[in-house]
């Protein structure tokens, strides 16, 4: 197997191991008696649907998931919606489900499936906020180059369903929220910016954030934090029945990596699955630790890293990551790596990320690309497009982060 063929055959079984279909059921109590909801938002969560229905046979619900996201449900029906940067659809989608919630009781059991991508997804705003100065705020966040617990953690303040609110919408019947893990630290209160999940609330903070950050909220938005916001905190009774299972986390993914990749021979280094930072920044980093280490070897990562947008580029955090460690690189022999992110985008592109080599300059040079004025653009989906490294392989239909590899041949 070529290293560009076992670096993707690393990566699929990342994906592989987080597939709803594989590994959901293990999570599923038996069925129980009586009226019985499943709700739920993020990319894997109608594959999650998908595999509830497998093995609970048709039920009433609603989903939500990224557009192209979908998969065939008997009973609960599945909408799709925009992400990163929520959209109409998911706004009326959030709004139906509560209502839907509105109707449980008592005796009823709701099942929440969550996963990453729902706090886009599962989005309708605060009473006096609308979606436009919802969105304005989330593009700002996006280009900012904040950390996506920081993002979130916004998010969370001046949404009507996150931070708590959809399981105290469900009460008094009682909840079991299973959760794929897109977060570092695999906090239940991060996933989705934590629908089923009471926080203290922080408007102060999250106003501080925004200054920090030098995003400006719309005027609405700004009044509402001023005034404190309305959180759902963690004694709230409303949240008394609800149990938060994380069922599948991006541990679990890498270690699957590690073992395929010891089958064929290589000492497997994990550096962590919780890894945050400016991607050409961590790039330089895992660049100089490579150049120090004797293969046949594999240095494995994963967590969520950002991108401050400087240019005006196609790009996103794995492919960024690629061509600033290429270039750190700079065609040092045996070095090979990939770097994706499992839900299949990276970035607000339909593309996972991208695959390098001792070869990866000399190609861009042959094919009349620049490396570095790509990275100065935020270019670097358009660069992997030029030279044919471009990992593609459609929604994965799971979501457990980033994915980083660099194997270093012995």
């Amino acid at each position: 197997m070529t290293p560009d063929n076992l670096l993707r055959a690393l990566f699929a079984k990342a994906v592989e191991v987080a597939d709803p279909m594989q590994s959901l059921a293990r999570a599923l109590p038996a069925k129980p008696e009586g009226r019985v909801v499943v709700v739920g938002a993020g990319k894997a969560s109608a594959r999650m649907a998908e595999a509830v229905e497998a093995a609970w046979g048709p039920c009433e619900g609603l989903v939500i998931t990224r557009y192209g996201y979908a998969r065939p449900c008997a009973g609960i029906e599945i909408v799709e919606a925009a992400h990163p940067v929520p959209d109409a659809a998911g706004v009326a989608a959030t709004r139906r489900m509560l209502d839907l919630l509105a109707g449980v009781g008592e005796g009823d059991f709701v099942l929440a499936l969550i996963s990453g991508g729902g706090s886009a997804l599962l989005c309708a705003p605060a009473d006096g906020i609308t979606l436009a100065e919802k969105q304005a705020l989330t593009q700002g966040l996006l280009a900012s180059g904040a950390p996506i617990g920081e993002i979130n953690g916004i998010r969370k303040e001046i949404s009507a369903v996150k931070g708590g609110r959809l399981a105290a919408a469900a009460y008094p019947a009682r909840m079991l929220a299973l959760m794929i893990s897109d977060v570092p630290g695999d906090n239940p209160g991060d996933i989705a910016s934590g629908p089923t999940v009471g926080h203290r609330g922080d408007a102060a903070r999250a106003l501080a954030a925004l200054a920090r950050w030098g995003v400006a909220p719309a005027p609405a938005i700004r009044a509402f934090l001023e005034a404190g916001g309305d959180p759902v905190l963690p004694d709230d009774p409303r949240l008394s029945r609800v149990e938060n299972v994380i069922y599948a986390a991006p541990a679990q993914s890498l270690a699957a990596a590690a073992d395929l990749a010891r089958a064929h021979g290589y000492t497997v280094e994990i550096l962590g699955d919780a890894l945050e930072g400016e991607a050409r920044e961590v790039a330089g980093a895992h660049a100089a630790l490579a150049l120090k280490a004797t293969g046949p070897r594999l240095i494995l990562s994963g967590g969520e890293l950002t991108v401050t947008k400087r240019g005006d580029g196609v790009g996103g955090p794995n492919a960024e990551y690629a061509l600033a460690l290429a270039l750190a690189l700079n065609g040092a022999p045996g070095i090979h790596a990939i770097a994706c992110d499992t839900d299949g985008v990276d970035g607000a592109a339909e593309v996972a990320g991208a695959v390098i080599g001792p070869h990866t300059l000399a190609r861009a040079a042959a094919a009349g690309v620049d490396p570095a004025l790509a990275l100065a653009r935020n270019d670097a989906h358009t660069f992997f497009d030029k030279i044919d490294a471009q990992v593609v392989p459609g929604p994965t239909l799971t979501n457990v982060n980033d994915f980083r590899a660099i194997l270093i041949e012995g």
